[in-house]
This record gives C-alpha cells, structure tokens and sequence, in this order.
C-alpha cells in the first residue's frame, strides 16, 4: 500500500433520502436553497438519568451486532460504523409514531423512550467530541488523533415541518435544517449535499450519492459523517514488515504484507479464538481484533452477540504480544434499505409509514439508506504517531511473548475504551482483495 503524508483513517458516511407520495402541507414561504432554518443552538450539558447512557451503549452494541450477523453472508470483506447508523436512524425516529415507531425501537434496541434516547445521544456524542481534542505528546506536538462528527438535514424548501422535530434535532444532535428544492432544482440539491459530505470528510468522499437517488419526491435527507484518524500508540516498525501467506476459509492463500511487533498489550483466549487489543494514540480508542481458530469462523461468528462480547472484551488482560498482522485496505459500500425491512421495520419503508411527528401528516416515508466506508491499517505513523514511538519499552521482555499471527479471516472492532461504544466493525476475509 502506497505511503500517505496524512495519517491513516477511517471515514463513513450514512444518508437516509425520506420522500413522500405528495407534497404534504404547504408551510413557510420559499427560501433561497441551502438556507439554514435554525434557531436553537446545540445543548452541550444534556440532562441524562443515571444509566442512561450505559443502555444506550448496550443497546448500540446489540444493534451492530445483529446487523453483523444480517450483512455476513452478502459480502466477504466488510465495514460499517453502526454508532453512525443508529444515531442517524435515531434522528430519523424522532419523526415515527405508531407501528413505525415500535418495529424502529425494536429492531434497533432503543430501550429508552424518546423524551430520554436523544438527550442520551446528545450527551454520547458530547463525551466522543472529547477524542477529538488535540493530544499533548513528549515532544511538545498537539496532534496525533482526530474524530470528527458532523450531522445535517436537508429539507424541501416549500415543505412544514413541525417545529417540535426541527428543535429536537436541534437541541440533541446539533443538525439544523437547510433548505434546499428537491422538485425543482433536484440536481443542486445533490451536488449541495455532496459538496457539504465533502467538506466534513476533509475531501475524502466526493459525490457520495449518485445520479439518480434523489428525485423530485424527495422531502428531506439525513446525512451524518464521521471521520476517524489516529496512530497507533506504538507503531510497527516498517522495516519488520515482510511478505506471508494469509490462509482463505475456502483453503486457498493470499501472500500479503504482514506487519511485526512484539510489545505488551491487552490480550485474552478462549474456547475457539484469541483477541488482541491495540490502543491508539492517546490511550482513549482501540482497536479488538478476534481470531477465530483454524476451522472456528463460522462457530464465532454464530456465537457473536452483545453478552459474549461483554464477556471477551473483560477477559482482556496485560500480556507480551508478539503480533503479526496483514497490513489492509478496502471500502465497503452496504445496503441497508432492504437488511433492516428484514431486520424488523419494514413499516418506516412502506406506504404505512407514520413519521407524523416530522410534519403532522403521513405522508413520508423511508426511501433509500445509503452507507459507506473506508478502512486503512498499516504501520505508517505520523508526527504524532512517531512521538508516541519513543514511550515503547521492548528493551526488557520479562514474559514470554504469545504469538497471535493474524494469517487467516479475523473481525476487528474500534470502540471508545470509556463509554464502550462501538464506532467501526469489521472482518477481513482477504486482505488481497
């Protein structure tokens, strides 16, 4: 993989077009497009009972989870950022009423009600803001880790939506509506929302959706992005990166780059597989990486859900580590529209949608999701990566190092070390591909 002058990162992006049959309730006058209608700023001290937040985060991680197991067996390679689908379907469910809004709750574990889920949002996404702060290094440098998360609505200029929904997104997720003409101008609108995907993702993603997507039905689109940058805590050394044989579950093999370290770093085993925990700049983020045994893919992947992840993430313990592990890159574009009508909310995406809390009628409905996602592993570091280098202390090894050598399928996983939340999940089939 080629060398890049900026740090390596991971970046998604989620869009949820909601159109509706007819034009609904005429409201305000006609704006200029991309106007901004917003009067209430973000609240940065939501108010959240005790617990609250902790549900949130399980009820986040038994999402992903299930939705792991609803995407398996349509790709090989796979990547998505379910914190970035559920906190942008949960925009969306502050609209949904009814039916729509039970098969919502239940499909993606909001177990809080609406009047408590936002503000538990608001205050996750206020604690993940904090990663993003500029990291003080040995060297003096402020840099060497980057999380930036970004929420927009994009409205029909001429369409009423309630105040009540506006101020809710507002207040908890910092999303005010632009306004923008879907029937007449349908090709402005996208180049907008893709010049806005844009500029949040640092020029990373262009024309994120496509000719085509949006039509004149069009009402109202949800777009959130997140993008993640960091260095590991301890780098490998490019110069102990060497040609190995990936092993593929159907028995073929793959030469790929394989990195090499050896260094203490969080670590545990268990019946079928073994799981290795490396910290990112900062000591605030990581990366889990699983490995399931020889012949065990399947059994782990079946056996994947929020209890036993709970229970193999807090086995975790300080170990010597002598870690070999494909350097990978690849992106992942995930169809969501059809995988959650079969996860179990087909209403929000049919004619008897209720999103009346949107605009007082029901005539919206969930059109098209859309995600994608772009992963980069390697060795190379940055300023900051190379600061945090000189903290490694591989001079004295009082234990003997297990050997995890990372040569076949693995899942991998980025989660806040604080909070628990998961913001990546993935699995490397082959990393050739």
């Amino acid at each position: 993989m080629k060398s890049m002058d900026i740090r390596k990162g991971l970046l998604w992006l989620l869009v949820l077009v909601i159109g509706g049959s007819s034009m609904g309730a005429c409201g305000p006058s006609p704006a200029e497009a991309g106007e901004l209608r917003s009067d209430l700023e973000r609240e940065v001290s939501p108010a959240v009972e005790p617990g609250d937040l902790d549900a949130l985060v399980d009820g986040n991680t038994a999402f992903a989870l299930d939705l792991y197991a609803a995407l398996a067996d349509r790709y090989d390679n796979l990547f998505y950022s379910p914190y970035s689908i559920s906190l942008a379907l949960a925009m969306t469910y502050a609209g949904a009423r009814g039916e729509t809004e039970l098969e919502m709750a239940q499909t993606l574990h909001f177990d809080l009600s609406q009047a408590r889920l936002h503000p538990a949002f608001n205050a996750l996404d206020q604690e993940l803001a904090k990663r993003g702060e500029p990291i003080e290094l040995p060297d003096g440098e402020q840099e060497g880790f980057q999380l930036n998360i970004a929420n927009s609505i994009w409205g029909q200029v001429d369409y009423a939506f309630l105040d009540e929904f506006l101020d809710l997104l507002a207040l908890n997720y910092g999303a005010g509506l632009r306004l923008v003409d879907f029937i007449q101008q349908t090709e402005q609108a996208r180049q907008q929302i893709n010049a806005w995907v844009s500029d949040e993702t640092e020029g990373r993603i262009e024309d994120l959706i496509p000719e085509g997507v949006l039509t004149a039905d069009a009402r109202l689109v949800l777009a959130n992005a997140i993008y993640f940058n960091a260095a590991w805590m301890n780098p490998f050394d490019e110069a102990a990166t060497m040609d190995g044989i990936f092993h593929l579950l159907d028995g073929g093999q793959v030469t790929v780059p394989m990195m090499n370290q050896s260094e203490r770093m969080r670590y545990a085993e268990g019946d079928g597989y073994q799981v290795v925990e490396r910290s990112y700049v900062g000591g605030q983020m990581a990366m889990d990486i699983i490995l399931p045994d020889a012949g065990e893919f399947e059994a782990i992947e079946a056996a994947m859900d929020a209890a036993w992840l709970e229970n193999v993430l807090a086995s975790l313990e300080g170990q010597q580590v002598a870690l070999s592990m494909p350097r990978f890159e690849f992106e992942s574009e995930v169809g969501l529209t059809q995988v959650l009508q079969a996860m179990g909310m087909p209403t929000a995406f049919s004619d008897r949608a209720d999103f009346s809390g949107m605009d007082g009628t029901r005539d919206l409905f969930i059109s098209d999701v859309l995600h994608k996602a772009f992963v980069s592993v390697d060795e190379v570091g940055t300023e900051a990566a190379a600061a945090t280098a000189v903290i490694m202390s591989l001079t004295a090894m009082p234990d003997q190092p297990v050997e995890v050598s990372i040569d076949r399928p693995f899942i991998f996983l980025i989660r806040d070390l604080q909070t628990g939340a998961v913001l990546f999940i993935g699995r490397v089939m082959n990393p050739a591909a």
